[in-house]
C-alpha cells in the first residue's frame, strides 16, 4: 500500500521551503503538527503583534501564505494536496489540515517551488520600466484561482492610496507602544525572526507613498528617482478567518508567480492594521465590494541593487510537532 502521508524527511524538506513564506514583521506566527489525519497548521498567537495587528488578521493572512508555500513544496516533492479549512470549531487556532496523496510533480510544480528559494521582500525603489500586461493578468489569475480578488491601483489613483498610508504612518509615529513593538521585531539583533537591519531601507522621501519603516535601517537603496512600483490590493468578499487564509494563499501565489516572471515584490500592510485607514482603502479603491487583506508592490529592481540577504527563519524543530 502506498503512503498517503509524507514521512518525517519529506515533511522537514517541505517545511524548509514553506517557512520562507512572508509574514507580518517576519514573526512566522505558525505551528505545524504531523498527524494521521494530515499535516495540520495552527496559529501561534503567542507571536501576535498586539499593537500592529490587534485583530489577528495579519497573523492569519501570514498563515495563509505559509499554507500555500507548504502545498507548493509538497507538490514539488510528489504530494498533491487538498485543504480542510478551520476544521475544528472548538479550536480557532487550528487553521487548516492538509491531506495528501502521491502524484508525480509537474514542471510547473518544480518551477513554483524553485521560486520560493528566489523570492525576497524588496523594500527598495523600483525602476520606471513597464510591466507587460500579460504579466499582470497572470498575477490576477493566480489570485482569483484562490478565491480572492486583486485590483491594480491605476497611476491616477495612487494619490488616493497615499492618503490612508500617510494617515497610518502619522498615527504610528506618535504611538509609543507601536514604536516599542517595531523596535522589538526589527533591527541589528534579529537572528531567527523579525526584520534585520540589512533588509530594511531608510524611510521614503516626503511626497512618496510611504512604506513601513523598521528599526536601524541599513539596506542601501541605489534608486535616484521616485518609486515606480505598481500597487496591487488583494481583497476578499468576506472578512472571516477562512477568507483571510485564502487571501494569504492568494498573496503567496501572486508573489511566487511574480518571482518566476523576474519581478521584485514587497508586501505592504501598515494601513490595514489601522481601522480608519483600512476603511479608506476599502471604500476609495475597492468601492466597498471587498475587504483589503494585503497590498503588494511589484516592479523591476534596479540593476545597481545589491542581492538581498535571506531573512532569518525559526528552526524546524521549534515549529513542528510530530
Amino acid at each position: 500500500m502506498s503512503a498517503t502521508i509524507p514521512d518525517r524527511e519529506a515533511t522537514d524538506l517541505a517545511l524548509g521551503l514553506a517557512v520562507r513564506a512572508p509574514s507580518v514583521h517576519n514573526t512566522q506566527p505558525w505551528r505545524w503538527r504531523s498527524a494521521d489525519s494530515g499535516v495540520q497548521l495552527f496559529a501561534d498567537t503567542g507571536r501576535q503583534l498586539i499593537v500592529t495587528d490587534p485583530s489577528l488578521r495579519s497573523l492569519v493572512v501570514s498563515c495563509g501564505a505559509v499554507l500555500h508555500h507548504m502545498r507548493a513544496a509538497l507538490a514539488a516533492l510528489g504530494w498533491a494536496s487538498t485543504v480542510d479549512y478551520c476544521p475544528d470549531p472548538h479550536d480557532p487556532d487550528h487553521l487548516a489540515t492538509i491531506q495528501t496523496t502521491r502524484r508525480p510533480p509537474t514542471d510547473a510544480d518544480i518551477e513554483l517551488a524553485a521560486a520560493i528559494l528566489l523570492r525576497r521582500t524588496d523594500r527598495r525603489h523600483y525602476l520606471p520600466k513597464p510591466i507587460p500586461a500579460r504579466y499582470l493578468r497572470s498575477l490576477a489569475a493566480q489570485v482569483s484561482a484562490r478565491g480572492a480578488a486583486v485590483r491594480q491601483v491605476p497611476d491616477t489613483l495612487l494619490p488616493r492610496l497615499a492618503v490612508p498610508m500617510q494617515h497610518a504612518v502619522a498615527a504610528h509615529a506618535t504611538d509609543r507602544l507601536y514604536q516599542e513593538e517595531i523596535a522589538r521585531w526589527s533591527g541589528r539583533d534579529r537572528f531567527t525572526d523579525g526584520v534585520p537591519s540589512r533588509n530594511a531601507p531608510a524611510a521614503r522621501p516626503a511626497g512618496e507613498i510611504p512604506v513601513r519603516t523598521f528599526a536601524d535601517p541599513a539596506l542601501l537603496d541605489p534608486a535616484n528617482q521616485p518609486d515606480a512600483a505598481k500597487w496591487l490590493v488583494v481583497g476578499t468578499t468576506r472578512d472571516d478567518r477562512r477568507a483571510q487564509l485564502r487571501a494569504g494563499e492568494a498573496t503567496s501565489a501572486l508573489l511566487l508567480t511574480a518571482t518566476e516572471l523576474g519581478l521584485a515584490t514587497s508586501v505592504q500592510t501598515e494601513p490595514l492594521g489601522v481601522p480608519d485607514a483600512r476603511q479608506e482603502i476599502r471604500t476609495g479603491l475597492l468601492h466597498d465590494c471587498a475587504y483589503p487583506q494585503s497590498m503588494v508592490r511589484v516592479g523591476w529592481s534596479s540593476r545597481g541593487s545589491a542581492p538581498l540577504a535571506d531573512t532569518p527563519r525559526r528552526p524546524i524543530d521549534e515549529i513542528l510537532e510530530v
